[in-house]
């Protein structure tokens, strides 16, 4: 992208206190004007920012939760803070990292939420592990591999679930995991480490380890 695409953005400062008139070549000129005008109460332009980015929102928030209600709902809660923080939007990111951000401090609060309630002994998930360990491969296909995942991250604490899933299916650094929650890139690694390691032994238990070394 060229300065020539871009929007000149208050670099530094908010939309209602700008710092240095710079050019930011992050944000383009139709997520400005629509962020701008949505500020000054237009809610039809923040009809075209929902528009055009509740695709990948929603993809993000179908990591935390497989269920279709509930996935909506996220997205809306997503969209409902996001409008009422534009002001606070810096624009020295794209948009959608921002959104993202909100996104998966939602999600992650769900995953707390959960965490709470009590627990049942048996997790339903795993009945797929039973017709996975029942085929003949040595080693599971990536659907498979993706599926078994999925369950093994539903029984860590959400702390640790979050990393993993943020590493495994976003393909997210330590780096971008650290600024998306607003914690320290050592805490991501101490973490993904910690994680790692319980999820090896829920696997060890299942008897799924070497089918599943290559992505552990």
């Amino acid at each position: 992208m060229t300065n020539a695409t871009c929007q000149c953005w208050p670099v530094g400062g908010t939309i209602e206190s700008p710092g240095a008139l710079l050019y930011n070549t992050f944000v383009e000129n139709t997520d400005w004007a629509d962020v701008a005008a949505s500020v000054r109460g237009d809610d039809e332009a923040y009809g075209r920012l929902v528009q055009r980015y509740e695709k990948p929102i929603t993809g993000l928030l179908w990591r935390f939760t497989r269920d279709p209600t509930q996935c909506e709902e996220l997205v809306q809660q997503v969209f409902v803070e996001a409008y009422f923080s534009l002001k606070t939007y810096r624009g020295d990111a794209p948009l959608l990292h921002w959104l993202r951000k909100i996104a998966t401090r939602t999600g992650y609060r769900l995953w707390r939420e959960k965490a709470k309630e009590p627990q049942e002994t048996s997790l339903p998930e795993f009945d797929v592990l039973e017709q996975i360990e029942a085929a003949d491969e040595d080693r599971l296909d990536p659907a498979e591999a993706a599926t078994v995942l999925q369950s093994l991250l539903s029984r860590l604490a959400p702390d640790d679930r979050l990393v993993l899933t943020l590493m495994y299916f976003e393909e997210c650094g330590t780096q971008e995991i650290a600024e998306r929650m607003g914690w320290t890139r050592a805490k991501v690694k101490t973490q993904a480490l910690r994680a790692r390691r319980k999820m090896k032994e829920i696997a060890e238990r299942e008897h799924l380890l070497e089918r599943l070394g290559w992505t552990l």
